[in-house]
């Protein structure tokens, strides 16, 4: 079997579903001991900046998160191969992400309501293998089985060829292109607004 069948047969196992208190434990081993990058916790757009900072300190981010989850609040979706948690992806409506409120460049460009995807993460070990897209299309389907109309997101278009990993977790564009999502806002070139129609595209 060749390498691009086994790369293949990896991405067509990959499976996806919603972060709730019953894989809340897998969610914590994906994002290990830094919580992702610096304690984040996938808490960076959810929170003003001082009560972001002072979270990293003493579990405050992966403590907000958990009261999000046992809530029953929407926040995003684990991918998996077989048992294992590979991939995140932030995913909930727009206003539930503080900064995007206040964002400069990506102010709403309708009333239209949509979920956004701020950020995703993927374990170390199955980087540049294509989950990120297939991550994608997971929240696609993941939409249109829940009645989600319209995904948006901010995605990153690199200047350069290697970029740090903190831009990577924001998304790149071509991912989000190759995913079905398309341009629908350039009040930052380098990071445009990316929409992805569900009825258009179920047609």
């Amino acid at each position: 079997m060749t390498k691009s069948n086994l790369d293949a047969d990896f991405l067509a196992s990959l499976k996806f579903e919603p972060l709730t208190k019953k894989n809340w434990n897998k969610f914590v081993q994906l994002f290990g001991e830094k919580g992702a990058c610096g304690n984040c916790w996938c808490m960076y757009y959810r929170l003003k900046k001082s009560n972001f900072q002072e979270g990293k300190m003493d579990e405050g981010n992966k403590n907000g998160m958990k009261e999000l989850v046992w809530a029953g609040k929407p926040t995003g979706l684990i991918g998996f191969y077989e048992d294992q948690p590979i991939a995140w992806c932030a995913f909930a409506p727009r206003e539930d992400f503080l900064k995007l409120a206040g964002s400069r460049v990506h102010k709403p460009i309708d009333d239209n309501f949509v979920w956004s995807i701020p950020c995703t993460f993927i374990d170390k070990k199955f980087r540049k293998q294509g989950v990120s897209v297939v991550l994608l299309k997971g929240v696609v389907n993941y939409a249109k089985e829940n009645g989600i109309k319209i995904i948006e997101a901010y995605p990153t278009i690199p200047t350069q060829e290697k970029i740090p990993d903190a831009f990577a977790w924001i998304g790149l564009y071509k991912s989000f292109e190759r995913a079905g999502f398309e341009i629908v806002d350039r009040t930052s070139k380098n990071r445009p607004m990316v929409r992805y129609y569900i009825e258009e595209n179920s047609k």
